[in-house]
């Protein structure tokens, strides 16, 4: 109880050639760039609010004979540091707004429009970050190794903890600047293929 059903071949088409059709995926390398760009941000968020959280929060009292004279090193002590936390808090604030935006260059991975706006924001910002990661190294690097020249002292002897935080700000706003560097870089390799 077989069937045999003849089906006759057109005469347009080879015999022995196949056509390969490989299925396009709408979203390609750029959906890929799309994802690395939010994960990146997460990164730079918890890099830049980590910076300025450890900043903001340095601080060593030494007591000098009584509880009444005593030297004090704070971030509010230096309008450097005052500067460094406040840019890497705006910092922080931008990449957590920017956020949506990463979001929609995910959805749509082939809009340029969100892509430009991010990657001009974004050098705008990483500009800011280098100039307060930059400015805080440079009072870091005084406070350690002091200036004979102008007769500052090193305070990093006597205040260990409150350099060590202030150190570890500065590579965490570095680590930010990295980040962000990237993100230009990406956005702009994504912006310039098509």
């Amino acid at each position: 109880m077989s069937t045999t059903i003849d089906v006759p071949e057109s005469s347009n088409v080879a015999k022995g050639k196949a056509i390969a059709v490989a299925p396009a995926r709408p979203g390609g390398w750029k959906k890929g760039v799309a994802i690395m760009d939010f994960i990146l941000r997460l990164g730079a968020i918890a890099a830049a609010l980590g910076a300025a959280a450890t900043m903001g929060t340095s601080d060593q009292t030494l007591p000098f004979f009584t509880q009444f004279f005593q030297f004090e090193a704070s971030y509010d002590s230096f309008t450097t540091f005052q500067f460094f936390v406040i840019t890497m808090a705006l910092v922080a604030g931008y990449l957590v707004l920017s956020l949506p935006f990463s979001i929609v260059g995910i959805i749509r991975p082939h809009a340029a429009g969100p892509r430009l706006f991010l990657i001009i924001l974004d050098t705008v910002f990483l500009t800011l970050a280098t100039a307060s990661g930059a400015a805080g190294a440079a009072i870091v690097y005084l406070a350690h190794n002091g200036n004979q020249d102008s007769n500052w002292l090193a305070i990093c002897n006597q205040f260990g903890d409150f350099c060590a935080q202030t150190s570890s700000a500065v590579v965490s706003s570095f680590v930010a600047v990295v980040v962000l560097v990237l993100l230009v870089i990406m956005s702009a390799l994504a912006l310039g293929k098509r």
